[in-house]
């Protein structure tokens, strides 16, 4: 058998652009983007890539050539995932939330050939690009470090922004319709790059390969069980992991991609009923938008819309309020060097015997990992040694499989310490269950040594939110001349919940908590600092928490008793001084 032959009849690398052409063929006419008053065909989605790739290529773009774009949720950003893999170059989505410096940082590292921008943030990228032009200089090579430039602007409602000669929607029209894309001979070439959120270290260019893309693309829709023609919500940013790869996955199921500029309560909603949505995917933060949202931003959901969350562990208790609403969630575990999702929590019909709140506990563990991962595992990271199936032993989560990144772009090193022993090290910790289902405990920078006993701030947040009052909650290590380490507690209040003090939240969680895991410190803020898929960044909360005293574990104990002065209550001028300065951190 060794004998038979590997040809082009029996052997084609593997890429997600072949599921774009297929949707044109099979599902030709059914709407293939939504926008506002815009609506294309995927007939017509496939005819613009083509159009784009075609255009891309007339610019000089070549092979594994970077093609970076900063955009919301619209049609042009969408139709990149095909046209620039289509032209042989590599996507770059850069994130929107990022400063001038970081995006210049970007461009210069990726050395991007072509920058698509926004009319929305044409300000911000020539602040960027200014950034770049002046270290360009200094390096003495200002022609190979500064991209061509193209402007996109609203496809539905024209600005007439420029930022020099080149607009996107001219750029399609001038393209060729029968244009052939380039084949891809190689499926371990490079399809995108996407930088890390850099919620712990620097951010790091993750290279993602065809081969990798289109096996994460198919684990997804089969995980997740998305049927054919389904009405997908754009609430996640596609910048983020390509969309957890739903940009290609909408294409293979023939669904329709319903895009919006930003994730309002309202738009969210009139979306959902105007186009029966059927599915969406977004952080644990979008669930609070959801649900804050005032009445008049309400709108009734007759049907269920299937829920993807993942990018921080929903508490149960979230888990409870959102389903109330009318949606269905789906808990997943995975982070960008994972092409996205790399675990699911796949529901299993003898659960729905149980009582809603451990159905709510069930759902908010991380799950087993995707069809593609050839295995993800709990293990100590010094002896490689796994974890006991007892739901208590932490260990570091390691991944392997197909749909892992190819590595980090010009950085040997950091490679080599994420890929050891023949695993991909994730740097979260978990557990596993009896069951095989893992859970994450926390990130490992993140758990809390209060004399000698580890603490997961991911159990202490579960307890908060099971508060009333409670919106966000976010925990973190403080010094403590005890025990070395305590937990401290960053909080926010539902507007309408009235006086509520740091004591009442302390003796909630003692009712919830061992005594060790109670924080010792509550600070009230209007809002926690977040990277813009709705991590928050704790490592600023831990800066803070450092500055701040313990309260007194005294007057804490007694229950019922309020808050006194000497039970140190952050001051209202002092609370928006420190809210104002970790919001200034977050935009750096």
């Amino acid at each position: 058998m060794d004998t038979l032959p590997k040809c082009g009849a029996n052997y084609v690398p593997l890429t997600p652009i072949t599921f774009l052409k297929r949707a044109a063929m099979v599902y030709s006419n059914r709407p293939s983007i939504i926008y506002r008053g815009v609506r294309f065909t995927w007939r017509q989605t496939y005819e613009r890539c083509c159009r784009l790739a075609s255009a891309l290529q007339s610019l000089n773009v070549v092979k594994n050539d970077v093609v970076s774009v900063l955009a919301p949720n619209v049609p042009a950003m969408y139709e990149m995932h095909f046209a620039v893999p289509m032209a042989g170059a590599v996507l770059n989505t850069i994130n929107t939330r990022l400063d001038a410096q970081n995006i210049a940082t970007i461009l210069k590292h990726s050395e991007a050939k072509v920058f698509f921008i926004d009319y929305q943030f044409v300000p911000l990228a020539r602040d960027a690009l200014r950034v770049l032009m002046a270290s360009s200089q200094n390096s003495g090579r200002p022609e190979k470090l500064m991209p061509l430039v193209v402007v996109i602007d609203d496809v539905d409602q024209p600005t007439g922004t420029r930022l020099g000669a080149l607009e996107y929607e001219q750029l399609v029209s001038q393209g060729n319709p029968g244009y052939v894309p380039a084949e891809i001979t190689n499926e371990w070439d490079p399809i995108s790059l996407n930088y890390t959120s850099g919620t712990t270290s620097e951010p790091k260019g993750v290279v993602y390969s065809h081969r990798g893309a289109y096996l994460s693309t198919l684990s997804l829709i089969l995980g997740w069980e998305m049927k054919s023609e389904p009405v997908y919500l754009w609430s996640l940013p596609m910048f983020h992991c390509n969309g957890w790869t739903f940009t290609w996955g909408v294409a293979a199921r023939g669904g329709t991609n319903v895009c919006i500029r930003s994730t309002t309560a309202v738009e969210m909603y009139d979306s959902i009923v105007s186009h029966n949505v059927t599915h969406m995917c977004c952080a644990p933060i979008v669930f609070n938008i959801l649900l804050e949202a005032k009445p008049h931003e309400r709108r009734q959901i007759t049907t269920p819309v299937e829920i993807l969350t993942g990018g921080a562990p929903p508490p149960a208790a979230l888990l409870q309020k959102i389903e109330s609403l009318g949606f269905h969630v789906v808990h997943a575990y995975g982070l960008t060097e994972a092409t996205g999702p790399a675990l699911v929590c796949e529901w299993q019909k003898r659960w729905n015997k149980l009582p809603a709140e451990d159905q709510a506990r069930l759902k908010a563990r991380q799950g087993i990992s995707i069809l593609t991962l050839a295995d993800a595992d709990v293990k100590d990271p010094e002896t490689m040694e796994s974890v006991p199936r007892d739901g208590k032993t932490m260990g570091e989560i390691v991944l392997r499989g197909s749909s892992i990144m190819k590595g980090y772009l010009k950085d040997e090193k950091a490679t080599a310490k994420a890929f050891r022993n023949g695993w991909f090290f994730t740097g979260d910790v978990g557990v596993v269950h009896p069951d095989g289902y893992l859970e994450i405990k926390d990130r490992s920078k993140d758990v809390i040594i209060s004399g000698g006993e580890n603490i997961s701030s991911v159990e202490v947040e579960a307890a908060l939110y099971k508060h009333p009052s409670v919106v966000e909650a976010a925990v973190v290590a403080m010094p403590h001349p005890k025990w070395g380490e305590s937990p401290c507690a960053f909080v926010t209040l539902r507007n309408a919940a009235g006086a509520v003090e740091e004591a009442e939240i302390i003796q909630h969680c003692r009712r919830n908590l061992p005594h060790y895991m109670v924080p010792k410190k509550v600070a009230f803020m209007e809002e926690l600092p977040k990277t813009s898929t709705g991590k928050i960044q704790k490592f600023q909360l831990r800066a803070v928490a450092k500055t701040l005293e313990i309260s007194s574990e005294k007057e804490n104990c007694s229950a019922g008793k309020s808050s006194s002065q000497s039970n140190w209550e952050m001051p209202r001028h002092y609370q928006y001084q420190n809210q104002e300065q970790i919001l200034a951190l977050s935009r750096l």
